[in-house]
C-alpha cells in the first residue's frame, strides 16, 4: 500500500471507491477515471488494486512487482488515492469480492463504489458470486462518450436497479494493449508512447525494456 496516501476513511459514511485491473500498464484513460471518480462521486479515497492471477486472463502479465511498481508512478501524485497491493500478495485466483469483503471488514462504517468497464459490466454475472459484490458495493460504470452501453444491460438486473450508476468519462483512444503493441514492434520509444501513459511510467517501461519482444 502506498505509504504517502492513507486518508480517514474510519468515520460513518466515508465513501471509498474500488478501481482494480491488470495495469499492465497503466495509462493516461486510467487517470481520467480515477480523477473524475474522486469527482463525480465524492470519495473521501479511491483504493487502485492491481490484480494478482486474475482467473479471467487468457495472456500472461508482466511480472507483479513490474505492474505494482508502474501504478505507483502512475497514481504518485494523485490526492486521496490509495495503491493497494493485497491481490498481489494473495495465492491463487483473484476475485473482486474477497477483496471488497476485506475492505469493508477494515472499514466497517464506509460505503464502496466499485468502478469497471462498460465490458466488465456486459460480463458480470459471469463474476465468482456477483450477488455479493451487488450487496456489499454501489456499482459504477465507466461509460465513455459514444459508447454503446445500453439500459437494456441495467434492466437485466430489476432488483438492482438502485445499486447502478454510470461514471461519465471523455472518449480516449487508448488501451494497454496499444501499448504493447507499440513496445513489442520494437520502433516505439518513451518519447512515443508519452502521450499515452504518464511519463514516469514511460521511463519504467523503457529502462526495464518490458513488452519488448527482443
Amino acid at each position: 500500500m502506498t505509504a504517502a496516501a492513507s486518508p480517514d476513511v474510519q468515520r460513518v459514511g466515508a465513501r471509498i471507491g474500488v478501481f482494480g485491473g491488470a495495469f499492465d500498464p497503466p495509462h493516461n484513460a486510467h487517470l481520467a477515471l480515477a480523477k473524475a471518480a474522486l469527482k463525480q462521486f465524492g470519495l473521501d479515497a479511491l483504493y487502485i488494486i492491481p490484480t494478482g492471477q486474475a482467473w479471467h486472463k487468457s495472456r500472461e502479465l508482466i511480472a507483479p512487482r513490474h505492474r505494482l511498481a508502474m501504478t505507483r508512478l502512475a497514481f504518485e501524485d494523485m490526492l486521496r488515492v490509495v495503491v493497494d497491493d493485497r491481490e498481489l500478495q494473495r495465492a491463487g485466483p483473484t476475485f473482486t469480492i474477497d477483496t471488497l469483503r476485506a475492505l469493508q471488514a477494515e472499514n466497517p462504517q464506509a460505503r464502496l463504489y466499485l468502478f469497471i468497464g462498460a465490458d466488465q459490466f456486459a460480463a458480470f454475472r459471469q463474476w465468482n458470486r456477483w450477488e455479493e459484490i451487488l450487496e456489499l458495493a454501489i456499482i459504477c460504470i465507466a461509460d465513455r462518450a459514444q459508447s454503446t452501453l445500453a439500459q437494456a444491460q441495467f434492466e437485466a438486473y430489476p432488483e438492482y436497479s438502485k445499486h447502478f450508476f454510470k461514471l461519465q468519462l471523455p472518449l480516449m483512444p487508448v488501451s494497454a494493449t496499444q501499448i504493447r503493441q507499440m513496445m513489442a514492434s520494437g520502433v516505439a520509444t518513451a518519447e512515443a508512447i508519452a502521450s499515452l501513459v504518464p511519463e514516469p511510467v514511460a521511463r519504467y517501461i523503457s529502462l526495464h525494456q518490458l513488452y519488448s519482444s527482443r
